[in-house]
């Protein structure tokens, strides 16, 4: 069933691409029903999945049989957890653009076709599927940034677009180096990731091979240093742009490490441990710091996805059972929190008084024009910081614990991340909504603005539902996640590792 998540997508583009350019509304309605769909089906096919921490097969035929490639999707608990994140934020940004206007079939085709396309590598478990689907992603996005976004707009999707091939083609010289060695190994050809996590590839060749699969996808998840795309294209992106590269396309990244660099090179993984680690915890402060001093309100969000990623990494580099758990729940929750932050700042605010600047936004007294903005940046704010009760918190908590067994000062270091990271949301907080400086409305903000709309008001309130609800009762996601740190597909890698 969860098959479906894909096809329906695609179907909704087929269908888009039907309707007259003028009729907005049917395009509006279309959309919103495709990422429904694909959202009820992801979750009924999570409910029915009987034993998380086995890999349950979907579909699996032969696709290119000369090279041992299939079309195979199949699911685990973490694929479960990020199919469902897929979902939320899919129709969580169709709600916040409904005010599109500009070639709006155009805008939500490729708006679906990047959701088709996430759906497909966290379903794929063959790696060239997996590759092929991580591809597709990457001419939508392009184009709802270039032809849709603001703020150098060609500039920061081009360059999300170069950084997202060089990964890729990184990514897929590994890939083609592993079919080799593996099929001298194997006896015939094969790219069935759990048969190639049989392998035991050479040691030596683990040793190189990991970095540079890695890298190629680190580099979509936000690794410093080569996280420079990430602010620049979530400033550049339209609202509905922005919440999907920082709630789902940046997880394609951070997936990718964990199911396919980890779970293939796990000798390599242990060598670079350290170094994995180090960059992660850099990120963390790196992009804290600079959130700390930005005048632009969106670029503030942007480098808090930096630092909020770095975490994910951090998870990962533990190679314990809690410091992944953490990691991919915290993928999740950042997937959630990011979200709505953005959401916050590019429909809400943005689009409202076409600025973010602080200098402007502190004498508009926005928090008292736009009261739901700013009542729900305080608490995607505070979600984000990691209060209590919010999925942030037990993500972040678990990645830090998982991270304390293995380099307790590097998660010193990490921690005073965190603090940094309350110091810019406060900041962020208090300019834009709630400054005490005198109000001063200038000549194109002396008329009212345009009130919250139903549709923004009911994708905010979903948003924060599923945070509170995981911060609440953890054990909804644990229970996919921890099953399948648990199976045999993960033991050499966590052969060894504490907690």
């Amino acid at each position: 069933m969860l098959a479906w998540t894909i096809y329906i997508s695609f179907i909704g583009v087929l269908v888009l691409m039907l309707l007259p350019r003028d009729n907005a509304r049917a395009a509006r309605i279309v959309a919103l029903l495709t990422a429904v769909a694909s959202c009820v089906v992801a979750f009924v096919g999570a409910i029915q999945q009987a034993n998380p921490g086995e890999v349950t097969t979907i579909v699996n035929v032969p696709w290119i049989p000369g090279i041992g490639a299939n079309y195979y999707l199949a699911a685990d608990g973490i694929s479960l957890v990020l199919v469902i994140l897929t979902g939320l934020a899919a129709v969580a940004g169709i709600l916040f653009s409904w005010n599109i206007e500009k070639r709006t079939k155009e805008f939500f085709a490729f708006y679906l076709a990047l959701i088709g396309g996430v759906y497909g590598v966290f379903l794929s478990f063959d790696v060239l599927l997996l590759f092929v689907f991580y591809e597709l992603t990457i001419i939508p996005k392009y184009f709802l940034i270039a032809r849709w976004g603001s703020t150098r707009k060609e500039y920061g999707a081009m360059k999300l677009a170069l950084y997202s091939f060089v990964g890729s083609h990184l990514v897929l010289i590994g890939l083609i180096a592993t079919w080799v060695v593996a099929k001298g190994q194997l006896g015939h050809a094969s790219l069935n990731l759990i048969e190639l996590s049989k392998v035991s590839f050479p040691i030596v060749f683990q040793h190189w091979m990991f970095p540079l699969v890695f890298i190629g996808f680190a580099i979509l998840a936000g690794m410093w240093p080569f996280h420079t795309w990430a602010p620049t294209g979530h400033v550049a992106a339209p609202t509905a742009g922005s919440m999907l590269l920082a709630g789902v396309v940046m997880k394609l990244g951070a997936y990718g490490c964990l199911r396919v660099a980890m779970l293939l090179f796990p000798e390599g993984m242990r060598e670079w441990q350290w170094a994995v680690a180090a960059l992660a915890v850099i990120g963390i402060v790196y992009g804290a710091g600079v959130a700390l001093v930005q005048r632009d309100f969106k670029f503030v969000i942007g480098y808090s996805s930096v630092s909020h990623m770095g975490f994910v990494l951090l998870g990962l580099a533990t190679l314990n059972t809690i410091g992944l758990d953490g990691a991919v729940l915290q993928m999740f929750s950042h997937g959630i929190i990011a979200g709505l932050l953005f959401a916050v700042v590019g429909r809400m605010v943005y689009d409202r008084t076409h600025t973010r600047d602080f200098n402007d936004l502190e004498t508009m007294q926005i928090g008292k024009l736009l009261p739901f903005a700013g009542i729900t940046f305080v608490i995607a704010g505070v979600a984000s910081m990691g209060l209590p009760g919010f999925s942030g918190f037990v993500a972040e908590l678990q990645v830090l614990m998982g991270a304390w067994a293995v380099f307790p000062k590097m998660t010193i270091l990490a921690g005073m991340g965190i603090v940094v990271g309350v110091a810019y949301t406060l900041r962020a907080m208090q300019k834009a909504f709630y400054s005490d400086a005198p109000e001063k409305i200038s000549d194109g903000h002396d008329h009212p603005l345009e009130p919250i709309t139903f549709p923004e008001k009911a994708g905010a309130v979903m948003l924060i539902g599923a945070s509170l609800v995981v911060g609440l009762f953890p054990g909804l996601l644990m229970n996919w996640i921890e099953p399948c740190f648990k199976s045999p597909m993960f033991h050499r890698l966590l052969a060894g590792g504490a907690l």
